[in-house]
């Protein structure tokens, strides 16, 4: 059986040989399988419920003999959402490298995972400043990789490469990513753990403030379909390096706790993100736990480089026409 990931059953990680004991023997406890796997054998494949973890199987599903089996829906209890946190970093925080921006997104991460950490950006950028606060507040061990302008055009080619259709958005967060999951690779890790999806599950962006209950659910229904897509450029991108990303926020417990809280308690009060920054608050200071970060495009300093690359290039006003323009090369 090739396997990738990790997969849990009822909240206990399984070894491969309990994986293969159930995917040949009690298969139906197969379709209680947590965690983030691609799973493949002889005659099928499955996937996590999420499809966080890439593979050529539909996400969610068990295939055997070319038969779609059924759907895989994690068992899950009603918990509060600070235990939902607490028991999908657990879970996760066996081996790997935190990716630390200084954000209350992975500043959360890196508190209750406690494994070493690495934070990119340009020199002086703002994450690679937040990223060193935040460690030092933790007592965590940081590896800093500081990204120079020529090391951003010189894997520009490559990124775009990768990726099948990307804007100017995605070849930022794909080039950031790129150096977070080569440094992580260097250092002989595998998994990365990430904040990314809490943006999406608990409204961190700025259009969540000032909206309608309606408005809001609208939103959050579209940015939550949108994770989708981003998991693949962003996995595409970490599989390049020999890794993959872990998404401890979008572990099934955290996202159906999230889905109790009303989407106006999420965002309020101008606070984005509110319900996660109340957990964060017991174990980082307030500043960081209520500190609004840039995205991580933006705080690495990396978008505006790309951007300086292309008025260089002859393109002021389009980054696209830069992209464009590499493809040609």
């Amino acid at each position: 059986m090739e396997r990738k990931g990790w997969v849990e059953l009822d909240g206990t990680v399984l070894t491969p040989d309990e994986i293969s004991r159930i995917l040949t023997g009690d298969r139906e406890k197969a379709f209680r399988f947590g965690g983030e796997f691609f799973l493949k054998w002889e005659t099928g494949c499955a996937r996590d419920h999420f499809g966080i973890m890439p593979g050529n199987c539909a996400a969610g599903s068990i295939w055997d003999h070319g038969i779609r089996l059924g759907e895989i829906e994690p068992l899950t209890r009603s918990i509060d959402l600070h235990s939902a946190i607490v028991d999908a970093i657990r879970l996760r925080a066996d081996e790997g490298v935190t990716a630390l921006s200084g954000g209350v997104d992975s500043a959360l991460v890196a508190a209750l995972a406690r494994r070493p950490c690495i934070a990119v950006g340009v020199k002086d950028s703002h994450d690679l400043k937040r990223a060193s606060q935040v460690a030092r507040e933790l007592n965590l061990q940081l590896e800093i990789r500081t990204v120079t302008p020529a090391e951003i055009e010189t894997v520009l080619p490559t990124v775009l490469t990768l990726l099948p259709d990307p804007t100017p958005v995605d070849l930022a967060i794909a080039t950031t990513l790129f150096f977070v999951t080569e440094t992580a690779h260097e250092a002989g890790y595998e998994r990365i753990l990430t904040g990314q999806g809490a943006d999406e599950v608990f409204g961190g962006y700025s259009r969540y403030l000032g909206k309608t209950e309606e408005e809001l659910a609208s939103t959050f229904s579209t940015d939550f379909a949108s994770l989708s897509r981003q998991g693949m450029r962003d996995q595409t991108i970490a599989g390049y390096h020999q890794t993959w990303l872990s998404m401890p926020y979008l572990d099934i417990r955290v996202v159906c706790a999230a889905s109790e809280i009303p989407l106006t308690d999420r965002v309020r009060d101008g606070i984005r993100k509110r319900p996660l920054r109340e957990v964060a608050a017991r174990y980082l200071s307030p500043e960081t736990a209520y500190y609004e970060k840039k995205a991580m495009q933006y705080g690495t300093g990396i978008w505006k480089e790309i951007k300086h690359l292309a008025r260089q290039n002859g393109y002021q006003n389009s980054v696209s026409d830069y992209m464009h323009h590499i493809r040609k090369a």
